[in-house]
């Protein structure tokens, strides 16, 4: 078997459990069958914002539960690792943007990836734009840097929620076919089984197969994922 190389690498910098699988999951699925190491970052447990005295406070069970979701996710999609922090969910707003540019930095720093999928800019999560924000601020394209692509991803309940003309609207440009992998993206959400909801929620499983097929059909394919380029560089054979 060929040795893979470091840099061929792929990165998942994400805000909290679920939102990899949602908005990636089948890609990362595609990428790993293929031999790419895929690690995952996920920065917020998800949970911290939904405690009894308006959001406090959460059981230690939830937190544990969610993070177990995610490492069941992340074997189901084949990935070489998962790594779940702790920083306060639906609160990354309150932090410094330097302290969680940081966190990516150091993940970036251990893993040298080649690609690196985050969230888009204009999604209604607070989460999900600071975490965009870190990543853009931590791949700057400086002599170097092991990050030649960068891609954002849409996260359903989220980036179609932010209201026109108040955020940044998600306009796809690259669509990776997931025909092959739609079942192991579907797989791994119900990993996530208390994060689904009934459908028409779009966090539903019928919502998120159709938004699949969706994508799939605007570019002639049975399902896809679509993503905004950030930035490829193609560097000389």
């Amino acid at each position: 078997m060929t040795r893979m190389k470091r840099q061929d690498a792929v990165v998942v910098i994400a805000a909290h459990p679920d939102d990899e699988a949602l908005g990636c999951g089948g890609t990362l699925a595609l990428l790993a069958s293929e031999g790419r190491p895929v690690h995952v970052l996920l920065l917020a447990d998800g949970e911290n914002s939904r405690g009894p005295d308006g959001g406090h406070r959460v059981e230690t069970d939830r937190v544990t539960a969610r993070s177990a979701s995610a490492r069941s996710a992340s074997k189901i999609m084949g990935c070489s690792s998962v790594e779940q922090m702790a920083l306060p969910d639906n609160r990354l707003d309150g932090l410094e943007l330097l302290d969680v540019v940081c966190y990516v930095e150091a993940f970036i720093q251990r893993h040298r990836p080649m690609t690196v999928l985050t969230h888009c800019a204009g999604d209604v999560n607070v989460d999900h734009r600071v975490v965009h924000d870190a990543v853009m601020v931590a791949c700057r394209p400086q002599p170097g840097h092991p990050v030649k692509e960068l891609l954002f991803f849409e996260v359903p309940s989220s980036t179609e929620w932010g209201p026109a003309g108040t955020t940044t609207p998600f306009s796809p440009n690259w669509f990776v076919d997931i025909s092959s992998t739609l079942e192991k993206k579907l797989e791994a959400l119900h990993a996530y089984e208390s994060e689904l909801r009934d459908f028409p929620h779009p966090r539903s499983m019928t919502a998120v197969k159709a938004l699949a097929q969706w994508r799939g059909a605007t570019v002639g394919v049975e399902a896809a994922e679509a993503f905004m380029l950030g930035r490829n560089i193609v560097q000389p054979r």
